[in-house]
């Protein structure tokens, strides 16, 4: 039985890291901020996996989202999944090389299915993570939007996704723009949108505010993983304190030796 994950999800804005709140963002500190109170190096024992997303509004600037991306997986033993902007192999290719283990594409899945199946090609299909972000818009009415939340796709959930379910997408990160940030739990009737045989890999993201949102989303069988991208709800060993209490309840979670409280000291190690 294949375990259960913890994904944390940072979010990247032209040198800032961001707080999102139904896609409208704050800014909460650079590179230095994180690194003092999240050393992933440290993190990386209470949880999964790592996702990095350029969610950069105005133009992106890769060389900065590159070079952020190389001092946070270093001393990272996560895997971490990095994208936003990927518009060629090249770019996905770079992302790669400059400390991810996957790309995460959004819009391509709309605009460009054959950069989705390019890359799948290039790299192998599980070095793709397919991104959804899910709006509820009226009983029972969802949309999937795309750059940033910005576009509707004119296409249904199940359409879009049926797209890449052989052979592109290696799993799924299912977000929903309404709870996105708003710390009420995660949207569950997003699920129902997943078209019938969907066997990839399902990542739940948008809304957790606490543990107990974790252990509900990781509870469902359709659900592979769980996301948050709230820096403040597990700031300093929340992680740790979150990830011990979902083990102690009986979720199925890889085990790692313990290392106690994250020592916030150890930052400069990574190159702050």
């Amino acid at each position: 039985m294949l375990k259960k994950r913890i994904i944390f999800t940072l979010l990247f804005d032209n040198g800032q890291f961001m707080l999102s709140r139904n896609f409208r963002l704050q800014k909460v500190g650079d590179l230095s901020w994180l690194q003092r109170n999240y050393n992933f190096a440290d993190v990386a024992f209470f949880i999964d996996e790592l996702i990095v997303l350029d969610v950069s509004r105005n133009e992106r600037d890769p060389d900065a989202f590159c070079a952020a991306l190389e001092r946070i997986s270093a001393g990272c033993f996560a895997p971490i999944a990095a994208g936003g902007g990927i518009k060629s192999v090249d770019y996905a290719k770079r992302l790669l090389r400059s400390g991810a283990d996957k790309v995460v594409l959004n819009s391509a899945l709309a605009d460009d299915p054959s950069l989705v199946q390019a890359i799948a090609q290039e790299f192998g299909q599980q070095c793709v993570v397919g991104a959804v972000d899910v709006k509820h818009e009226g009983e029972g009415n969802y949309v999937a939007y795309s750059h940033n939340g910005s576009e509707r796709i004119d296409v249904t959930v199940e359409q879009l996704l049926s797209r890449h379910a052989e052979g592109f997408v290696g799993e799924l990160y299912l977000n929903s723009i309404n709870r996105d940030g708003t710390g009420q739990g995660y949207d569950f009737a997003t699920l129902d949108l997943l078209p019938d045989g969907w066997s990839q890999p399902v990542i739940m993201a948008g809304g957790v505010g606490n543990a107990t949102h974790l252990a509900a989303g990781l509870a469902d069988e359709r659900v592979d993983a769980v996301a948050t991208a709230h820096l403040f709800n597990f700031v300093g060993d929340g992680l740790r304190k979150a990830r011990h209490a979902l083990l102690d309840s009986g979720v199925e979670l890889a085990q790692w030796p313990d290392l106690g409280a994250v020592d916030l000291t150890r930052h400069q190690q990574a190159g702050a």
